[in-house]
């Protein structure tokens, strides 16, 4: 039960008759997994926080990056550089000492994903790509755990609860993934800074009210928000049937067209034999700004009309901040015959400025 210093802290919920002392025990009973500790992940991990879930568990493999802070609002200046689930735990538990987090500093993959998922009640989505959304979905199916999720481009966002009480899954709605590049993300496309809130907040009132048994959830409705217009529509979208998950895909990259990846050298190994390889930085002039290991820069979005300023007389490693970037560089120069051998930084800068 609640002891007194929580219902000091859970007095306005405890006020409220949807919730009183049992939704509140509900709530400290729930355990929670919240993907991503990025845009969607900082509003989503303050109110879950705040609200009282008992077990919050954060998985995210990145570190902060100075163009986080627009829009990442538990971080500040001094934590650039350091790991986002390590942060936020230590900041959170600054807000509510009656609860208890779990971090994990490392990417969800098909090999953890289940026995991950098998520890808690709820899954909350709030990746930035497509392998990990379509994981994610699969994994809960099969661990039958309810995801809520949300996603978010430039000005508009979306919200939807999957796999809630056998209902729709993420594939029901979104069968095929869209092609490779399609629809940027936000380091390559800009996203409004009070997005990820507005739609983080949305994801986060989902899971009190899964916990809590109240009001209507959106299983089998997706929420649309524009946030310059203000219009907000739910479309209903129904299950289907035809869809049976019963095993994790071999390769979520290869389904939702990642390319391979090309041949990988980790910092340590360049730095031994440096003066054999050409160097290029794919990152924004910001990024580029705030540090870098030198070589030549040419951002991504300009790749294509200047790939001939790259000398072909030795190997080139591309690098950015996470390795995510200069793959597709790569899948770019490879389109255009480069001439030289192509190489990708291993996990970019993240092991380097970490």
């Amino acid at each position: 039960m609640l002891n007194n210093e929580e219902k000091a802290q859970y007095s306005r919920h405890l006020i409220l008759s949807e919730i009183g002392t049992e939704g509140q025990h509900k709530l400290k009973l729930a355990k929670v997994l919240v993907i991503g500790a990025g845009g969607l992940g900082c509003p989503i991990l303050q109110y879950l926080t705040a609200a009282g879930v008992g077990i919050i568990g954060i998985i995210d493999n990145d570190v902060v990056d100075q163009s986080n802070l627009q829009r990442q609002i538990l971080y500040t200046h001094n934590d650039i550089g350091k790991h986002k689930a390590s942060v936020t735990s230590s900041r959170l538990k600054l807000l509510n000492p009656y609860i208890h987090f779990n971090t994990y500093t490392e990417y969800l993959t098909k090999d953890n994903a289940l026995q991950l998922f098998s520890e808690y009640d709820i899954i909350v989505d709030g990746s930035d790509n497509f392998p990990t959304r379509y994981l994610v979905n699969d994994a809960a199916v099969i661990s039958n755990k309810p995801v809520v999720f949300g996603s978010i481009f430039k000005f508009e966002g979306q919200v939807s609860v999957f796999n809630y009480k056998n209902g729709p899954t993420y594939r029901c709605l979104f069968p095929n993934p869209p092609q490779q590049d399609a629809i940027p993300n936000c380091s390559e496309i800009g996203v409004l800074g009070v997005l990820p809130g507005i739609i983080g907040a949305f994801q986060a009132n989902e899971v009190l009210k899964l916990i809590c048994e109240i009001g209507s959830p959106l299983s089998g409705k997706l929420l649309s928000f524009n946030a310059l217009s203000m219009q907000q529509h739910i479309f209903s979208y129904q299950k289907d049937a035809t869809i049976i998950i019963n095993a994790l895909d071999k390769d979520y990259e290869s389904f939702c067209g990642v390319p391979s990846k090309a041949q990988e050298i980790t910092y340590e190994e360049f730095q031994k034999q440096s003066t054999n390889y050409n160097l290029l930085d794919v990152r924004t002039d910001l990024e580029r700004d705030t540090n870098h290991i030198g070589g030549f820069h040419i951002p991504l979005d300009e790749l294509e009309e200047r790939y001939n300023e790259i000398p072909q007389d030795k190997s080139l490693v591309v690098y950015c901040k996470s390795g995510m970037r200069s793959q597709a560089a790569i899948d770019l120069l490879y389109d255009n015959n480069f001439g030289a051998t192509l190489i990708n930084l291993k996990n970019g800068l993240l092991d380097i400025y970490s």
